[in-house]
């Protein structure tokens, strides 16, 4: 059977991602652990290596952080499923900004909005923390691997230095490793 025509899989990737979009606060990135739960350990959509890659390919093409919606849903269902994960994830939480956004705007200085802006921030440092979390335990499988991803996390929270010089130092490390 083609996988673009597997309906069950589209309506499973149509209901997760719907749900999903509605609670996405802070980006794609912020439900990393919610999307691997369902695509690697739930659905067997696939593997741990699988999401990484994907997730990695999602970061460095250019466009928003997203694209690893579309691309999980192409693993799991083809084209169709990319079409449909992507549509899910956007479309929902599209047109909830886009009302809640005019309503948002006309209480500016309202004491419950600088509230929910400043309890909102927390929540999505936390969320994206948890996405690392993932991401780390997925990929990394040997005490070299931790060192790195340690090191890259203690200087990207106690320095100025720029993420990409972190990345690429971490990137050659990792390519050393594999020699």
């Amino acid at each position: 059977m083609d996988p673009a025509l597997d309906l069950p899989t589209l309506l499973d990737l149509a209901r997760h991602f719907l749900t999903l979009s509605l609670l996405s606060i802070g980006g794609a990135n912020a439900i990393i652990p919610e999307i691997h739960l369902r695509a690697v350990e739930i659905e067997h959509w696939m593997t741990d290596a699988d999401f990484s890659e994907m997730f990695a390919l999602s970061q460095a093409a250019p466009g928003p952080n997203v694209l690893i919606v579309s691309l999980i849903g192409w693993k799991a269902a083809g084209v169709a499923g990319a079409l449909v994960a992507m549509l899910a994830m956007c479309a929902p939480s599209s047109v909830l900004t886009y009302h809640f956004v005019t309503v948002w705007d006309r209480f500016r200085a309202a004491p419950l909005r600088i509230a929910i802006q400043s309890a909102l921030a927390p929540v999505t440092a936390g969320l994206i923390v948890a996405s690392g979390y993932v991401l780390t335990r997925a990929i990394d499988q040997d005490w070299q691997a931790f060192a790195i991803t340690g090191t890259t996390v203690f200087l990207a929270l106690t320095t100025r230095l720029h993420p990409l010089w972190m990345l690429g130092a971490a990137a050659a490390l990792g390519a050393l490793q594999i020699v």
